[in-house]
């Protein structure tokens, strides 16, 4: 029977990282907002997209969106220095809540299954992840490395290798304990068939340039077998991330799946993780500013003596590096005959800080009317039908209570808000479409922008954005608080985590 006319059981598969997962505000929570189960929602109802679920104590390692909220309900609009102890408290309790509920006996978190989840994506996974981590490898790490208590160490250690164990064998199951994303692919592979993979990575092969501000390329052959804890190194050199993605490419083409779906990679400097900074402090739109740091400092705090910081060099860098990534990821594409997603071309599209208020920012129509009709967004459709969000990090109207700039990226500065993983979501309709995949009905816009909270029901402390941050970052040399490092700082570790002398796997 050829391809065409096959019945495919498993109409849709994705392995990767984060963007495939859905992890947006901090942490990995409503999994079934992630873009492939958007699309998924667009085929018959009669198509299964399984998802892990982690809704426990709203996400791990962190819900800011939640976080906020908790803390809008107990203290109100907003937050005054004198309050400051008392809100310290409120978010030492909480956050020690949710390390503890993730870092229990595990037995809570087992999942039976037959087979695995249609979503296998993992946050933090770079590609050469999808071969080499196992719930096995993810344990061992875990148990090797026993968790930290401590007020310096608020968020649940290892949450990636956590994470990991819930995807990859979520019953924890003895026979599938050294299987990995490509493993459980072959599964449903031969479950049945898969009709068409998204295979979403790549990502951190260089993010850890942002998390980390820093740029230290790999060195060593042996850069393709080493796992997560082995690496120092935050870029992948570009012929090397050519022989991670190739080895990749090669152990799915054998599975003879009819569609495969791979993305451009989005520019470093665009996401608001970064906070632009001009010498002279003013803002321009020539392309690049001079520093690039935590989006917590603003630009009249920061002090390049003082703060971690890329350079404007070493920001058109990182954009130089992706343009190559993306030529050998699209030229891997046409000989592996995958289908190409220019996801990296529509968030350049829509970008502002950089790139100015005149970018092209290509929003679907549906989109458009959704936000009209939602009384929540529809302040945020200009009459000539301009659509006033941004890739700025979010700000709230202090008069208004309502949105005014951002809304295309979540509250950690990294990953999209629900509303990006639907304009994703577009961008792979459109290309699948063209490939011949049949959708019942387009996106659901409506049930997008709804669920899309931090848009249309932002907490009342973001309109306080700078203080809120100033909370939230405060770190151990200032004596009063009660968290350590600072929240925000321990969030990006997580994504950046090298290998430090702490970690011990035999």
């Amino acid at each position: 029977m050829s391809k065409k006319n096959k019945i495919y059981k498993h109409k849709l598969v994705a392995i990767g990282d984060s963007m495939s997962q859905g992890f947006k505000n901090g942490g990995v929570y409503r999994t079934d907002l992630s873009f492939p189960a958007l699309l998924a929602r667009c085929f018959p109802p009669d198509v299964s997209f399984d998802v892990p679920s982690f809704s426990g104590q709203a996400g791990i390692p962190l819900n800011i969106e939640v976080l906020v909220r908790g803390l809008s309900e107990e203290f109100g609009d907003s937050i005054s220095w004198s309050q400051y102890l008392p809100v310290m408290r409120n978010l030492y309790s909480t956050l020690r809540r949710i390390k503890n509920y993730w870092e229990d006996d595990d037995y809570h978190l087992n999942r039976k299954r037959d087979l695995p989840y249609h979503n296998q994506g993992v946050w933090g996974f770079a590609a050469n992840d999808s071969w080499l981590m196992t719930e096995k490898k993810c344990r061992e790490f875990y148990y090797q490395n026993k968790p930290r208590y401590s007020v310096f160490s608020v968020l649940p250690d290892h949450a990636m290798y956590i994470t990991g164990r819930l995807v990859l064998n979520p019953g924890f199951d003895q026979e599938f304990e050294n299987n990995s994303q490509i493993d459980n692919v072959v599964r449903l592979n031969d479950d049945g068939g898969v009709e068409n993979l998204i295979v979403c990575t790549g990502h951190n092969n260089i993010a850890g340039a942002l998390s980390a501000l820093k740029i230290i390329y790999t060195e060593n052959d042996d850069f393709m077998s080493m796992h997560h804890y082995e690496r120092e190194f935050t870029v992948y050199r570009p012929e090397h991330f050519e022989a991670e993605m190739r080895h990749l490419y090669e152990q799915i083409a054998v599975l003879d799946i009819p569609n495969v779906f791979v993305p451009t990679l989005p520019y470093m400097t665009i996401p608001p993780v970064t906070r632009g900074v001009n010498e002279n402090r003013q803002h321009n739109h020539s392309g690049y500013f001079d520093y690039y740091t935590r989006f917590w400092v603003w630009d009249e705090d920061f002090d390049p003596e003082k703060h971690p910081h890329l350079t404007k060099h070493e920001a058109i860098e990182l954009d130089q590096l992706i343009d190559r990534y993306n030529v050998i990821i699209g030229n891997l594409a046409d000989e592996f005959g995958f289908h190409l997603v220019p996801v990296g071309k529509y968030v350049t599209a829509v970008a502002r800080r950089r790139l100015g208020l005149n970018a092209v920012r290509p929003y679907p129509p549906e989109f458009i009317e959704s936000l009209k009709k939602n009384p929540a967004t529809a302040h945020l459709v200009n009459p000539d039908d301009s659509v006033r969000l941004s890739t700025d990090f979010l700000r709230v109207d202090e008069e208004t209570r309502k949105i005014s700039q951002g809304g295309i990226f979540s509250l950690d500065g990294l990953h999209p808000s629900t509303i990006g993983y639907g304009l994703i979501a577009n961008v792979y309709q459109m290309v699948m479409e063209d490939a011949g995949v049949n959708f019942e009905k387009p996106l659901d816009w409506d049930f997008i922008v709804e669920n899309e909270t931090l848009v249309s029901d932002p907490p009342y402390l973001l309109s306080e954005l700078r203080l809120l941050l100033r909370f939230l970052s405060m770190g151990r040399q200032e004596r009063i608080t009660k968290l350590g490092q600072n929240v925000l700082q321990q969030l990006l570790d997580q994504f950046g985590r090298r290998k430090t002398e702490e970690v011990h796997l035999d």
